[in-house]
């Protein structure tokens, strides 16, 4: 974020910056940055420009009153129950790909996930760290946002998977003997290592073609997960905290449409409250 922070604001005195000045820069954006991109720099600001209120270094936040684009909506074709179940069957990393539905989980929260980090009994996990790859390889880094470091709940499904993931790794543990590098990862290589992000994505590529669903990406199961929790009737700000948004509004521009299954009961509804039910 700093390598546009920096040149589109630095040379602006804390004291003396606008929202002018912080609209003319988040416009400048445009056509350089994609809009969910820009936004993510506005909230950068936000959060930093508070700090600099909270500590009496600016008189106001000026970035609040700036306003980033729209993302807009652009209908992506969503994952059906009934092809996740074709997708997800008796693969190595099946557990994974069933998880990253079960809780809409991004890869790199997948791939820092530690058994430390996960209550069975108590089914919940927690996203204490993500895994990177950076300028000195594969990292393990703390989430970005406060609210990218959360608590989740697990369901049946997300708890049968992580048990059946349990039983995986001990026998791959077993077979690699003395080369198992115990670094306590839930979804590890074949000798306890953390993996190549590159190589999961590889992976699901070659199962979604082998179900017929080509045009499916490994994010599109987060995006499926956060359609099916909005189309059994979870409220939006709570569908904002299982996937760890920064900000509502991000989770309202995404997924904010009213899906077709729930508008066909509220338009039912209407029959039902005026007595036409039957009658179109």
């Amino acid at each position: 974020m700093s390598k546009h922070l920096v040149p589109g604001l630095g040379r602006v005195k804390l004291d003396r910056l606008t929202p002018r000045d912080v609209q003319r820069f988040l416009t400048g954006l445009r056509g350089k940055l994609a809009p969910a991109s820009i936004i993510k720099v506005h909230a950068v600001l936000r959060v930093a420009l508070a700090d600099a209120e909270r500590m009496d270094l600016v008189p106001r936040n000026v970035a609040k009153a700036a306003k980033p684009p729209a993302l807009g909506r652009t209908e992506r074709r969503a994952l059906t129950p009934e092809e996740a179940k074709t997708l997800l069957t008796g693969d190595r990393l099946e557990s994974l790909f069933v998880l990253a539905l079960a809780t809409g989980l991004r890869r790199a929260e997948l791939l820092g996930l530690r058994w430390s980090d996960v209550d069975l009994p108590g089914r919940a996990l927690f996203v204490r760290q993500t895994l990177q790859r950076t300028d000195h390889g594969l990292e393990f880094v703390p989430p970005k946002t406060h609210r990218s470091a959360r608590p989740l709940p697990l369901s049946a499904l997300a708890v049968r998977a992580l048990e059946a993931q349990r039983v995986r790794q001990a026998k791959e543990r077993l077979a690699a003997g003395e080369v198992w590098s115990d670094l306590g990862l839930v979804f590890a290589s074949t000798i306890g290592t953390a993996m190549e992000p590159r190589n999961v994505n590889r992976r699901f590529e070659q199962l979604r073609a082998a179900a017929g669903l080509d045009w499916l990406h490994l994010h599109d199961l987060r995006h499926a997960f956060a359609t099916f929790m909005l189309d059994q009737g979870a409220e939006l700000r709570t569908v904002m905290e299982l996937l760890g948004h920064s900000t509502i509004r991000m989770t309202a521009d995404t997924y904010g449409h009213v899906p077709l299954a729930r508008a066909r009961q509220a338009a039912s509804a209407i029959d039902r409250v005026l007595g036409e039910e039957g009658t179109a």
